[in-house]
């Protein structure tokens, strides 16, 4: 079979975000592996494993090309100003080559885990972009809001500004984003919703803005496989979790959706590569792709899908 050549920019989850737990040797050698095989960007979740912003200030220093990204650093937790110290010193490791993503998180996470109040989140977004972007430009901030009063610059010596990539969902959000930042990265967000919903709402919020058009980064599930109802099962209980999640659900519900198992990417060879050439053709810029195993030899399952998108990267 062959691939075509693509314009859409192909990322590896790494890390916990491939299901694989990490330690700093692991890590760094998934991203290593990843660059060799010529993958765009590495992405590295900040659950409750390895943190993610120092996974990729350690990777950026065993590396030489591929982007450093975390997929995402949920805001809650840290001071924008210290978002922005830590964000500006793994972006000097990396050699400019760092993305810094991040999110909300879950009331689920805020509220019964950290013990904090997950109240009035676009608020809590709003200032803490307001506060966080001139930050990573190494300017001086004065900002008062009803969450964040900032007086306060950090200066970083070689470092330059990350990409400042914001998780967004819901319309504000996206609007936020569109006007803010350099791009989304969306999860369990289907096709139909990206096309319809997502995309066109962020261009036009840059557009709005004079910004230059964002990058649009789909995060699914993937897997090459020889029976897609079978993957859909598999990925239906792997994936269970997020039904549950309000802002997932909603993506879900306006996709037209059951569950993850309806949105993920799963198929043979030629399958799988017209779902991500569809991608491509919606104005998606990236894939973030978790690569999920199905079937009973997990490594051949694995080895089969990254085979597909390691052929894919090396024809851009």
């Amino acid at each position: 079979m062959k691939i075509r050549g693509s314009l859409m920019r192909i990322g590896l989850a790494v890390g916990e975000m491939a299901g694989r737990a990490a330690t700093v040797d692991d890590l760094v050698a998934q991203v290593q592996l990843a660059e060799r095989d010529g993958f765009a960007t590495a992405h590295i979740a900040n659950i409750f494993g390895f943190d993610a912003l120092t996974g990729a200030a350690l990777a950026g220093r065993e590396t030489t090309t591929i982007e450093l990204m975390t997929s995402v650093v949920p805001t809650f937790s840290r001071h924008p100003l210290y978002m922005a110290q830590q964000a500006l010193s793994t972006n000097a490791a990396c050699g400019g080559r760092f993305s810094l993503g991040i999110g909300l998180s879950h009331i689920v996470v805020i509220e019964s885990v950290l013990g904090l109040s997950f109240e009035k989140p676009f608020t809590h977004m709003s200032e803490y972009v307001e506060v966080l972007a001139p930050l990573l430009r190494q300017e001086a901030v004065s900002f008062e809001g009803e969450q964040y009063r900032v007086n306060a610059e950090v200066t970083v010596v070689g470092a330059t500004k990350p990409q400042l990539i914001l998780a967004a969902l819901a319309p504000r959000m996206l609007r936020l984003c569109g006007s803010k930042a350099d791009g989304t990265i969306t999860w369990m967000t289907g096709p139909k919703t990206l096309r319809h919903f997502t995309i066109p709402r962020i261009n036009e919020a840059a557009m709005a803005a004079g910004r230059p058009t964002p990058r649009v980064i789909a995060g699914l599930p993937i897997a090459v496989c020889d029976d897609p109802a079978a993957a859909r099962e598999r990925a239906a209980r792997a994936f269970s979790l997020y039904p549950s999640m309000p802002s997932y659900r909603a993506m879900l519900d306006r996709e037209g959706a059951g569950g993850p198992e309806d949105i993920v990417i799963v198929g043979d060879e030629a399958s799988v590569s017209d779902q991500l050439d569809h991608l491509e053709e919606i104005g998606v810029t990236d894939f973030l792709a978790p690569i999920f195993p199905v079937g009973s030899d997990r490594d051949a399952s694995i080895e089969r899908t990254r085979n597909l998108l390691v052929e894919r990267v090396s024809n851009q």
